[in-house]
């Protein structure tokens, strides 16, 4: 099992952005931390590991409401964001999901 890099802040650029409400980031964090849990516990099947990927991105749809209610929303920075961390997680565990792929759910 491998321990997911200690040094790597999910979603940085989003917790820097004032534009985004740090509880509603935190949201979009959890979501992320469910697929890093999954990973870090040594699952390698693909199907599994796209699944959870899709629950997590259909999550986040989820919640654009919540940021339009806060005067923010899933927008570029917060897609580009989103893709660098999940991007992250695909390079440091080796798996041969794309990025696209893996976000194929979204509808941000």
């Amino acid at each position: 099992m491998k321990k997911f890099d200690a040094n790597y802040q999910l979603l940085e650029a989003m917790y820097q952005d004032g534009y985004f409400p740090d509880f509603l980031v935190d949201k979009v964090k959890a979501l992320i931390q469910e697929v890093l849990a999954l990973l870090e516990g040594g699952e390698r099947d693909l199907e599994k590991i796209q699944e959870s990927f899709d629950q997590m991105t259909l999550a986040i749809n989820d919640l654009q409401e919540e940021f339009e209610e806060n005067d923010s929303e899933i927008e570029t920075s917060a897609r580009e964001s989103i893709g660098e961390t999940v991007a992250y997680l695909l390079e440091w565990f080796d798996l041969p999901i794309d990025v696209e792929d893996a976000l194929r759910e979204r509808d941000w």
